[in-house]
């Protein structure tokens, strides 16, 4: 087992995609970036066998962004290398998309863990209601690439032009908020003070009548996107964690997002909850009290610096706890290989110096 930086090896589950896609693919693409940058090696198989940390992402086989799952993980540990520690980072759960086989997929899936990772204490309350078993695990939030994503340039509503709120998702699944966003949409034939942007995909046969929509962006393109407009909404529901408000506010625009997951972990400091009965109240109220809001979230404390360096420092943990683990055992066999020695001397000397008198 290794410490060096220089000499560590890193397994991430996930196929690296490019173009628009969800938070895990974020999530690998910028923590393999900042440990190529720190020379660390990374690599998204097992086929090398003195790997120092597999981090699992998705255990679904079916997945087209699973590089392997559990399974695979527990025979390479078994068979390869038993020294390899596992990370199972876990950012989904039934509630999020109203299915009924997340939640016990990632608690066989942890079997194989030697420390998991939620990305919300939301998220981490749930497993450990369904008996996930932890015998060491923390919560590290999420950030986006504040190289990409960042409050440059970005200007205030000066309150002369309509506000121009904007949301955006890959997922297209309903419990995205598309509730409220229609209610916003309709909203709009009734105010001429603002108007609603929606960027990604959506709902089968779900159209918007007074909203403007664009397909998926990211990158450069999502943020000079996102920087154009002044509010940001989520009404996403049962949201783990979420990569769209973290964006947003890296981009320094205040949020106003629902009750609801872990998002209000992501948001509670930086904008404005509001519950689904009461949208249009807040709004108004955001309206009203915009540059609160805009100065605060200009202070906006996550980004993918901070979470990578969250995860290299568990490494660092996760690594020496385990060499602490083998010198330690390696100085009790040498302790008890002494005490039989010496107990194997006095026997011999007892039994000189009774052969000795006959």
């Amino acid at each position: 087992m290794k410490i060096n930086d220089l000499e560590m090896k890193v397994s991430i589950g996930y196929k690296e995609i490019d173009g628009p896609w969800g938070g895990g693919n974020n999530f690998r693409i910028n923590l393999s970036k900042y440990l190529i940058e720190k020379g660390i090696s990374v690599t998204n198989n097992l086929r090398d066998r003195n790997i120092d940390i597999i981090i699992l992402t998705e255990p679904r086989l079916s997945s087209f962004s699973s590089s392997y799952t559990y399974r695979e993980i527990y025979y390479y540990k078994k068979l390869v290398n038993p020294n390899v520690m596992v990370i199972h980072r876990i950012n989904e759960c039934d509630e999020r998309k109203n299915t009924n086989y997340m939640n016990n997929l990632l608690k066989r899936a942890n079997i194989v863990s030697d420390h998991t990772v939620f990305v919300s204490q939301w998220l981490k309350k749930i497993h450990t209601n369904n008996d996930i078993g932890l015998d060491s695990s923390s919560v590290i939030l999420s950030g986006a690439d504040n190289t990409i994503f960042n409050n440059i340039e970005k200007i205030r509503w000066n309150k002369r032009e309509k506000l121009k709120i904007v949301t955006h998702h890959w997922g297209n699944d309903w419990n995205k908020g598309f509730k409220i966003y229609r209610e916003l949409d309709d909203l709009i034939n009734e105010q001429e003070n603002f108007e609603f942007t929606y960027i990604g995909n959506l709902p089968e046969n779900f159209k918007f009548k007074n909203s403007n929509y664009l397909k998926p962006l990211s990158g450069l393109d999502l943020s000079n996107e996102l920087k154009s407009h002044h509010l940001y909404l989520t009404a996403s529901l049962n949201e783990p964690s979420g990569n769209h408000h973290i964006e947003a506010a890296q981009c320094g625009l205040p949020l106003m997002f629902i009750n609801s997951g872990g998002i209000v972990e992501y948001c509670i400091d930086y904008g404005l909850m509001f519950e689904d009965y009461n949208f249009n109240e807040k709004l108004s109220y955001m309206i009203e009290n915009y540059d609160k809001f805009f100065d605060k979230v200009q202070n906006y404390s996550l980004s993918s610096e901070s979470t990578n360096k969250q995860f290299l420092d568990l490494f660092y943990k996760l690594i020496n706890e385990k060499t602490k683990k083998t010198i330690n055992f390696v100085n009790f066999r040498i302790q008890l290989f002494q005490i039989v020695l010496f107990y194997y001397k006095v026997l011999k000397f007892i039994y000189i110096k009774i052969n000795a008198k006959t």
